[in-house]
């Protein structure tokens, strides 16, 4: 009777065990979490960082002269600095065709915020309000063009290459047509705070074409952030610019027709293969996709 009971017993155990064990497969533990690790929806994006930075914003503080570097422009410098170059050319009482030298020192302020208010009484004399205004620079410090002055092969066109020549001149007439100047779709739109133009993505070695007739003003890597860059002077007022190319196929002076390939896209100061394109309207950004054909 006892061996019965005891049999009865073990069955008894046994079944419970089996039953434990079910229940703990249909109902795995809890896995063990590492708190000193923070799960992803708590963790700091890190972008999150930069939201107050521009992407493509002014390179150059206004205020201080500018020391002119090796492969600078004055169109490249007035970029950098959101400037109409026309504007910077006056402040320095630089003429067309505009051709600056290495180490040649360049005042970055408008003259509307250098100039001493002209609300003086009448009885000051001329001479006073002359001797408000600051002197221009010497006629030593003057930039001329050099007679032997060429600009470079593109390949070797860069920040390193000598003082830039004059660009040729840019007849004056409205742009009658504006053309995209790549394949594909525009993955990040204009923003006249953060984000200066559009991004095309493409593929490595893709033509990038110049918008609209003009003559190259600046081919090299010497504007912080845009890579191999190239600016195009269409008119008085517009400039187009293109930049993280991997090869600029065109030199400064060059004069290019529309839709006329001018460089080839890449990835130079850029996380991927694209361009990135800005149309400026008297040195200042505007929207490209305002003045661009619709696709």
């Amino acid at each position: 009777m006892l061996d019965k009971v005891r049999s009865l017993l073990a069955v008894a155990i046994v079944a419970g065990i089996a039953l434990f064990l079910v229940g703990c497969a249909d109902n795995p533990p809890a896995p063990i979490v590492n708190k000193s690790t923070p799960a992803a929806a708590d963790r700091p994006e890190v972008r999150q960082t930069a939201t107050s930075r521009s992407d493509y914003g002014e390179e150059l503080p206004r205020g201080p002269d500018y020391a002119v570097q090796r492969g600078d422009t004055l169109y490249s410098v007035a970029f950098r600095l959101g400037m109409d170059y026309r504007t910077l050319a006056a402040i320095n009482d630089i003429e067309a065709p505009y051709v600056i030298q290495v180490s040649q020192r360049l005042k970055t302020v408008p003259p509307e915020q250098v100039s001493v208010a002209t609300s003086v009484a009448p009885e000051k004399t001329a001479q006073a309000s002359m001797s408000a205004t600051p002197a221009k620079p010497a006629k030593t410090t003057r930039s001329q063009p050099k007679a032997s002055a060429t600009a470079p092969p593109p390949s070797t066109r860069s920040s390193e290459s000598a003082a830039s020549a004059p660009a040729a001149k840019v007849t004056n007439v409205p742009v009658s047509a504006w053309g995209w100047p790549a394949e594909g779709k525009v993955s990040r739109g204009f923003s006249e705070e953060r984000h200066k133009g559009i991004d095309i993505p493409g593929e490595r070695g893709a033509p990038v074409m110049a918008t609209a007739a003009g003559v190259v003003v600046y081919a090299g890597t010497g504007v912080t952030g845009y890579g191999a860059l190239l600016i195009v002077k269409h008119n008085d007022t517009y400039l187009s610019a293109y930049g993280h190319n991997d090869a600029l196929l065109v030199a400064e002076g060059t004069q290019v027709k529309s839709g006329q390939v001018i460089a080839r896209m890449g990835s130079t100061s850029a996380d991927s293969v694209k361009l990135h394109f800005e149309i400026r309207r008297n040195g200042r950004p505007v929207n490209p996709t305002a003045l661009l054909p619709p696709r």
